[in-house]
């Protein structure tokens, strides 16, 4: 059952993804920019952790995951450091994606052209 539920809430982020990328005039930036919000704000009021016992991994891959990482690791941190704690904590658990994030950009540069 956690695999189709894993399934179903993927899919739900990307079909509303889709539906909005359809119908706005808004650009992937935009979207992917709601989305982590969305997912900060939901962690934020305790939600996206039942979310993430309702549907494993499939609440772990998407954008959401990204907000929902940020604003985990500040909370932890803050209870332990205070106010700086929510600096600090935000890059805790999402340092190594960041980072591989700019090694793969820098590779992905030396070897490809950017088109105009």
């Amino acid at each position: 059952m956690i695999y189709l539920n894993a399934f179903l809430f993927a899919g739900l982020v990307c079909l509303i993804s889709q539906i909005i990328l359809d119908n706005t005039k808004l650009t992937p930036g935009h979207i992917t920019s709601i989305l982590v919000i969305l997912g900060a704000a939901l962690d934020t009021f305790g939600i996206y952790d039942k979310i993430v016992l309702w549907a494993g991994g499939g609440a772990l891959v998407p954008i959401t995951s990204f907000g929902h990482q940020l604003i985990h690791g500040a909370l932890a941190r803050s209870q332990d450091l205070g106010i700086i704690g929510l600096l600090v904590g935000m890059f805790d658990l999402t340092a190594s994606g960041i980072t591989a994030a700019i090694i793969f950009t820098f590779l992905f540069t030396l070897f490809f052209k950017p088109k105009d």
